[in-house]
Parts: structure tokens; sequence; C-alpha cells
């Protein structure tokens, strides 16, 4: 991240937690860390929903920085992903993100919450090495924004002890998940299913994973 918006968004997050990400938290970030309005408002020209997205992917860079240190080799893969989804919440406040939870579940900010919750499921699984290129590119992203999306809901209302209850619901979630995926195994071999589905399944293994972050749905490729 740029040094100087991460020097004003440093600044604001202790505004942030009192006053929401609004425009009066930027510009008391501006003002506690020196910077000039003209700069301030060309890196967050959106003011307070430019700096709720600028912590949100600093949460992101944090849980990818903290997976790169880690030897998972002997980690099963579910397991995996359950830890990357609490290194991800363990690296932000709590009330902060319950402020940027409110802003963005806003009618004219809701698609830009969306792509904030694919973005991370899609650090997530490019941090844990996922190679998928076909359809399942796809699938493994939209099903772990569903379960990052109501992990963070249940945590934002967790009370417990070192958030031993947010855990267990992950691990509920993703156990449901692989249930889903023998299910849908077994299906693929049954030879009556693979007849009704032949031509949905060709369909299908057309679709090939974006080239590049602009090249998806509501990118710019300019």
């Amino acid at each position: 991240m740029d040094s100087a918006k991460s020097r004003i968004l440093d600044a604001a997050l202790g505004h942030a937690a009192f006053d929401g990400w609004s425009e009066t938290t930027l510009q008391a970030a501006l003002t506690d860390s020196g910077t000039p309005a003209a700069l301030g408002r060309a890196l967050f020209p959106r003011g307070g929903v430019d700096l709720a997205v600028a912590y949100h992917q600093r949460g992101d860079e944090t849980m990818r920085t903290a997976l790169a240190a880690m030897d998972l080799s002997e980690t099963r893969y579910t397991a995996r992903v359950a830890l990357a989804i609490k290194l991800r919440l363990e690296a932000v406040d709590r009330e902060l993100v319950r402020r940027g939870t409110a802003l963005f579940s806003l009618p004219q900010h809701a698609a830009e919450g969306a792509r904030l919750i694919w973005g991370t499921a899609d650090a997530i699984w490019t941090a844990l090495g996922d190679t998928s290129r076909d359809i399942n590119w796809y699938s493994k992203r939209a099903t772990l924004c569903a379960v990052y999306g109501a992990t963070v809901l249940f945590w934002l209302g967790d009370q417990s002890d070192d958030s031993s209850e947010t855990w267990a619901f992950l691990e509920r979630r993703l156990a449901n998940v692989t249930q889903f995926e023998k299910t849908k195994a077994r299906v693929q071999e049954n030879r009556l299913a693979k007849a009704l589905f032949s031509g949905p399944l060709k369909l299908f293994a057309r679709v090939r994973a974006p080239v590049s972050a602009t090249d998806l749905p509501g990118k710019s490729k300019t």
C-alpha cells in the first residue's frame, strides 16, 4: 500500500470506530497525519468508502503475509482454509469491520462490498496455491464467499472467549461444503447422471478462469 495512503488509513482507525467510515473520519485522518487535503482527496476520492476499502484490502494482505510464513504441507486442505479465514479475521478490528459491514450493506455500496468479499476469497485460494483454471476457479471462490460472509456475521456477534464459537461455526460450515463436494462427486460418477447432464457439463467445460484481475464481469479493462 502506498506510504501516504497507509499513513492516512492508520490515522483514520481511531476515528472510524466512533464516526464510521465517513467523510468526518477522512478529514480527521488528514489533519492527524498532516496530509494536504488535495492529496487526501486524490487517494480517497470517495471519502470514507475508499477508507473502508483500503482497510479491507489491508486485512487481505496481512492474511497473505501470515500464510506465506507458514509451512502447511502437512495440513489437510479444509484445515488450511479454516486457518486462512481465522488469520483474516484476526488481522482486523471487530468494531471497524462492524462499521464497514454497515456501510457496505447500503444499496449504493452493496456491489462494492460483494466485490471485496470475492477479493478475499480469491486471496485465500491464491495464497493456498489453487491451480484450477476451469469452472472450479469460480465455484471455489463463490463457495468460500458464502462461508466467509456467514462467518464474519457470526463473528461480529460472538462474545465467547477467543471467539471459540466462531471457529466452531466455521468448522461446521466447512464440513457442510465438504459433504456437498462428496455428494457432487458421487453424482458425477453415476452413469445416469452423466447422461442427463452431458450437455450442461460440456458447456461448463468451456469455462475458464480470468486471465487477470480485470478479466471479470464489472471490471474495466482500461
